[in-house]
């Protein structure tokens, strides 16, 4: 087995032997020593946005004449080969971590700069020649890179987000179109209410599911103000004028999309109501997804003894002693994909919260929990369309039978024979078996043609004007 070579590196603290071989230097090994958290790196979106707004820098301070070009022509190279996926293996912090990030940072300003020595000629760890804090991190504070990053990160993971969730409104409208055509009866409480078309149902779901969307993209427009520039708390300490006037410009130029530097730069660092409102838009669009899943569960409940209305495509055994038993599988993972989502909100709420002062130091842990929520969001509903959705088929003759055999009806001859006499008459349906229709015709109560209008399924699954007797 070959023998490790190392380098020694030293800090503020004492000296540590670096693998020779490592990017990564003496500030991320100690992260990387007392944060054995979660098991996993930063995320590959927070990387590519580190690295893209560590080469926004480079070129900020080299336009203000701060940085010499060559030095910054190596850290853009640099930054640019993490961009293209290149050293993320080098990032070697836990997501979650002490110090609101610093590890983070300083991961990527390692990496950046020992990436940079050796474009420039040199070997890892001669920081004489591109330093991590003089150099990469020139103008800047972790207090306003690593919330910018994760700012960035969002708006990468919301993209993938938006077009599954506007494949799965497309396919709730086409189930919609194709079930428009069959009655069945509508619940209220799990009881029989009135009649409804079931493409009125997965008409339902498709409007709470843009509902929810447009309720993210308006929670999304906050994400894209920057702190950059602020420095530690806001003061834009160690920043000059061209930098702090130009840098949040670079940064579109650079990500090729618009934001703004924050109006307040004291706020956007200490407050991040901007992630709660987020994740509070995810949340919902969490609940609607599971209580659309319970829905499908229950219509398609049975398939003997339930209300059968649907069927969910089979898609495995549901059972290892029961043979023939299906499963709502995938309905079921999306209910549990939400309840993560809403464990998720907690645990930013209180993160939120618990900031102090000038800086909330507990952005690690909510960053990791909007990555989740969003990617688990995402991969529950590409399931959720493509195992399930857009092979639902309906059982009409069954939604008929239902229909028929309830009292919902009455509901619709209120306005003619009032609610006392409407009960009455449901109740001795339900007791004698005989038809809503034959008892209204025996007692008198409405004649025939304005009967078989008013009961008409048809008529009473849309809003209309009842006529008067």
């Amino acid at each position: 087995m070959d023998k490790i070579a190392f380098r020694e590196e030293g800090d503020s603290i004492g000296n540590l032997n670096v693998p020779l071989s490592a990017y990564y230097g003496i500030q991320t090994l100690r992260a990387k020593q007392n944060f054995n958290i979660t098991g996993k790196s930063i995320h590959s979106e927070l990387i590519v946005a580190l690295a893209k707004l560590k080469k926004s820098c480079a070129l900020t301070n080299h336009a203000s004449g701060r940085l010499s070009g060559k030095i910054a022509d190596a850290i853009v190279i640099a930054c640019d080969e993490i961009i293209a996926g290149k050293l993320h293996d080098e990032f070697i912090v836990d997501a979650i971590q002490g110090g609101a990030g610093t590890s983070a940072n300083m991961n990527a300003n390692e990496v950046i700069a020992n990436r940079a020595i050796e474009i420039l000629g040199g070997k890892k760890g001669e920081y004489k020649i591109v330093h991590p804090n003089d150099h990469v991190n020139m103008s800047q504070s972790t207090n306003d890179i690593y919330p910018s990053a994760g700012k960035l990160a969002l708006i990468s993971l919301l993209k993938p987000l938006y077009n599954q969730l506007d494949r799965l409104y497309n396919s709730l409208m086409n189930k919609a179109k194709e079930f428009d055509g069959i009655l069945k009866m509508g619940r209220t409480q799990l009881q029989d209410a009135v009649p409804m078309r079931l493409g009125q149902s997965f008409h339902a779901f498709a409007t709470a599911v843009k509902r929810d969307t447009q309720n993210i993209m308006r929670a999304e427009e906050d994400i894209h103000y920057l702190n950059m520039g602020a420095s530690a708390i806001g003061s834009a300490i160690t920043v000059d004028g061209y930098y702090l006037d130009n840098i949040v410009e670079t940064i579109c130029s650079v990500c090729g999309d618009k934001f703004e530097q924050a109006e307040d730069l004291f706020d956007g660092t200490s407050n991040i109501e901007v992630y709660v409102k987020l994740s509070g838009a995810l949340k919902t669009l969490a609940v609607t997804l599971s209580k659309m899943c319970n829905d499908l569960r229950l219509m398609a409940s049975g398939p003997k003894t339930g209300l059968n209305e649907i069927n969910l495509p089979a898609k495995q055994n549901g059972s290892s002693i029961m043979p023939g038993k299906v499963n709502p599988v995938i309905p079921e993972v999306v209910s549990q994909v939400a309840y993560k989502v809403f464990g998720n909100d907690v645990t930013i709420n209180f993160s939120a919260e618990a900031g102090q002062l000038e800086l909330n130091a507990f952005e690690p842990v909510i960053f990791y929990s909007l990555f989740e929520s969003i990617e688990c969001l995402n991969n529950a509903i590409s399931t959720l369309i493509d195992n399930c959705i857009v092979d639902i088929t309906a059982n009409p003759n069954r939604c008929t039978d239902l229909l028929e055999h309830s009292v919902g009806m009455a509901t619709a001859l209120t306005p003619y024979i009032g609610y006392i006499e409407a009960a009455r008459l449901a109740k001795e349906s339900l007791k004698t078996g005989v038809p809503l229709r034959e008892l209204v015709l025996e007692r008198g109560l409405m004649n025939k043609e304005t009967l078989e209008e008013v009961m008409s399924p048809f008529e009473v699954t849309e809003p209309h004007h009842f006529k008067k007797k």
